[in-house]
């Protein structure tokens, strides 16, 4: 069941050029997320749509998150400093369960990010397939 939560942040950090991570302290939304799940944090208040964010990891009642600023949601999100309070909505979506066996972990871009929380709840071995944009943002 979704709940929405007031959620202390980390700040966010740069881990790679127009990309950040966070780490939000929301432990009834950690222990409830499954991999494919996202959040929805509401960026600022004047803005009425919340932001998607794909669930990257959880651990200990922390959700990490990796995003890109494109926009003024995501740049409000950007410009959090460590202790700022967010307006947290999720876990949401289905989600997927994982099959036994070997399995192929596909994806390109920011949508690698949520491949690591799949990663961790395997339990025999598992495979990738990357892609990202060279240093002149096109397609490797």
């Amino acid at each position: 069941m979704p709940c929405c939560v007031k959620c202390v942040s980390s700040g966010a950090k740069r881990i790679a050029d127009g990309v950040f991570e966070m780490f939000i302290s929301a432990p009834e939304i950690a222990d409830a997320a499954r991999p494919g799940q996202f959040i929805h944090i509401k960026c600022g208040e004047e803005r009425i749509l919340r932001r998607p964010i794909s669930i990257c990891d959880v651990g200990n009642g922390i959700i990490r998150i990796v995003f890109e600023v494109r926009g003024e949601g995501s740049r409000w999100l950007f410009n959090r400093h460590e202790g700022d309070v967010l307006d947290v909505l999720g876990p949401l979506g289905n989600g997927f369960d994982i099959p036994d066996g070997r399995v192929l972990l596909a994806g390109g871009g920011i949508g690698v990010a949520p491949l690591l929380f799949v990663s961790h709840h395997r339990l025999g071995r598992c495979d990738a397939v990357l892609g990202y944009k060279g240093a002149d943002k096109s397609a490797l």
